[in-house]
């Protein structure tokens, strides 16, 4: 706007300088657990169809989506990592969530299958050969702690690595139940162990599919990330030195850990509206760890209308939002 009365954008990438390194790192943990599944998965195939197990096969094919699961973060990782360009403003950061999304669905999906086995074979069950299926499972215990070690190594912060991290995981809790299992049918010939092992791994996958979807589902409808309460943050920017009002206030997530935030911010008459909006962008980064901030900053006098004597500017404000002003910082704010 005109008159000397300014728009900010400020940007802060301190925190992400060592990024290359940290990305670099990660991919090879990821790497190393990917190499660990794949060579057990091909022999647990085998073992699998020999003992009959479905506990086995099942979480054969369980290793099968940790695979792909760990290959589809890998690959977000590099497009994640690609420059913005063209239309792409952000670059191709929301490629992870994309992949989060993936695991969480493919989880699921695989979780109703093996439910639908495990139910059959509760009605019918096979033999089982338990020795095999324990001595597997021990093995497996072991390659999946070691996967699971070397995937903890890396950032989890970021959902794209926690969801491929969630998988290897469950298939822990699979190996888990099946030695279980193995123990029982070899101890008491109760082939039933088996498939009650199996529904009880469903239920996890369960749990940890819908956390992955829930929360990159939150990211795609640009929610507020979770922590940051909205009409806090704007009483608490409404109670910055020399500021009169704040609107058109919205906090969103880039992709996971990447915040962002844009508001409309009016500021006191005859007051710098640059050093307000580095006060509150210092304030963003030291609270919230929002390093992408867009502030619109004006005087408030200079938009101020016969018919608006509060300041308020028609044009820039959401008829749908929340403004907080600063004689109400401490109070929830209403709606206008």
């Amino acid at each position: 706007m005109g008159d000397g009365h300014g728009h900010g954008h400020g940007h802060d990438d301190h925190g992400h300088a060592g990024h290359g390194v940290s990305a670099d790192a990660d991919r090879r943990w990821l790497t190393l657990a990917l190499g660990l599944i794949g060579v057990f998965m091909a022999g647990e195939v085998v073992v699998g169809l020999i003992a009959r197990s479905l506990a086995l096969l099942s979480d054969a094919a369980h290793m099968l989506t940790d695979a792909g699961a760990i290959a589809l973060a890998l690959v977000a990782m590099r497009l994640a990592a690609r420059p913005p360009k063209g239309g792409y403003t952000f670059g191709l950061k929301r490629a992870e969530i994309l992949s989060a999304q993936a695991n969480g669905l493919t989880m699921i999906l695989l979780g109703v299958w093996l439910a639908v086995e495990a139910v059959r074979r509760l009605i019918d069950p096979p033999a089982v050969a338990g020795g095999l299926v324990l001595a597997t499972a021990l093995a497996g215990i072991a390659v999946n702690l070691a996967a699971a070690w070397a995937m903890s190594r890396a950032n989890r912060a970021s959902l794209n690595v926690e969801g491929a991290f969630q998988h290897v995981v469950n298939d822990l809790f699979a190996f888990i139940a099946a030695a279980v299992a193995g123990l029982v049918i070899l101890l008491t010939g109760f082939s039933r162990a088996d498939p009650i092992a199996t529904l009880v791994v469903v239920a996890l996958m369960f749990k940890a599919g819908y956390g992955l979807i829930r929360a990159s589902g939150r990211i795609f409808l640009e929610a507020a990330p979770t922590g940051i309460d909205p009409p806090a943050l704007g009483a608490q920017l409404a109670g910055v030195p020399d500021v009169v009002e704040v609107h058109d206030l919205h906090v969103w997530e880039i992709t996971s850990g990447e915040p962002a935030l844009s508001a409309h911010v009016l500021v006191a008459e005859g007051r710098d509206c640059h050093a307000v909006r580095a006060g509150i962008q210092d304030l963003l980064r030291r609270d919230y760890r929002i390093t992408h901030s867009t502030l619109q900053v004006d005087h408030a006098d200079a938009l101020a209308a016969p018919d608006h004597p509060d300041g308020a500017d028609p044009h820039c404000e959401d008829p749908h939002g929340v403004s907080y002003r600063a004689s109400a910082a401490g109070a929830p704010p209403a709606p206008r």
